[in-house]
């Protein structure tokens, strides 16, 4: 029995998220699928770095999984290559000790989400970035992004049907607000995040670009611990989970 840690990058369009869901097509799913069929119809349980919702993209999902196959490491990349949709791609396999576990030792999350400001919709990027077709203020945007930075308690800022229990005390490394041509991106990096947590922040930023919050707003929504106390959570269209550390 060894132990295989994986690095995986989807396209979210088409799942129902990543986690496994009976009767519906999922991103775990379809990897347990080729894992069923590779070990002669014996299940063999996955376990990730963490659910992304329906419509979220990856580009370096982390999971892990047990077996006694005797197969040479250099080729699963290829047994899953072949055998997965095309919207997942393996991107790495490696060995790993027994006592790795891909959620509960991971460190660090990168998540980004894409903003395209344009004047009129691209309908070829519908499934790919959250479209804005207004001006924004992006000064007020990237100076929005500071007040994230740091360890706070996110309540107003997670989604009230969080499951978590006890503090919603997270901290957030870095909130970079970088600008590509007509593309907003918000780059977090933290040690854990709330349900939604990302595209309401995101959602939020937008609304300060738009004039309807202030930057200065934040210190007194962070004492509120009221979700309704600001607007709206964006599209998993535009969110990535980008990188899990370890």
């Amino acid at each position: 029995m060894y132990k295989l840690k994986c690095t995986v990058k989807y396209d979210g369009s088409g799942f129902h998220g990543y986690q496994r869901q009976p009767n519906l097509r999922t991103v775990q799913g379809e990897i347990e699928k080729v894992l069923k069929h590779v070990s002669k119809g014996r299940e063999i349980e996955t376990h990730s770095s963490g659910r992304t919702d329906s419509g979220v993209h990856a580009m370096g999902q982390v999971f892990h999984f047990e077996t006694d196959l005797q197969i040479p490491l250099k080729q699963w990349k290829y047994i899953f290559n072949n055998a997965l949709p095309e919207d997942i791609y393996m991107v790495k396999t490696e060995c790993v000790t027994d006592d790795f576990h891909a959620r509960y030792l991971a460190t660090k999350k990168e998540y980004r989400y894409y903003i395209l400001n344009e004047k009129v919709p691209d309908v070829f990027k519908r499934n790919y970035v959250y479209q804005y077709m207004g001006q924004l203020d992006r000064e007020a945007m990237r100076k929005a992004c500071e007040y994230f930075i740091g360890e706070h308690d996110y309540t107003t800022f997670s989604s009230a049907k969080s499951t978590v229990k006890g503090s919603k005390i997270r901290t957030i490394e870095q909130l970079e607000f970088k600008e590509e041509g007509n593309y907003i991106i918000l780059i977090f990096k933290g040690n854990g995040f709330l349900y939604q947590m990302v595209r309401i922040i995101a959602g939020f930023i937008l609304d300060v670009g738009r004039g309807k919050y202030s930057p200065e707003n934040i210190p007194d929504l962070f004492k509120q611990k009221n979700r309704s106390a600001i607007g709206r959570t964006l599209t998993s269209k535009g969110l990535y989970l980008w990188e899990v550390s370890y």
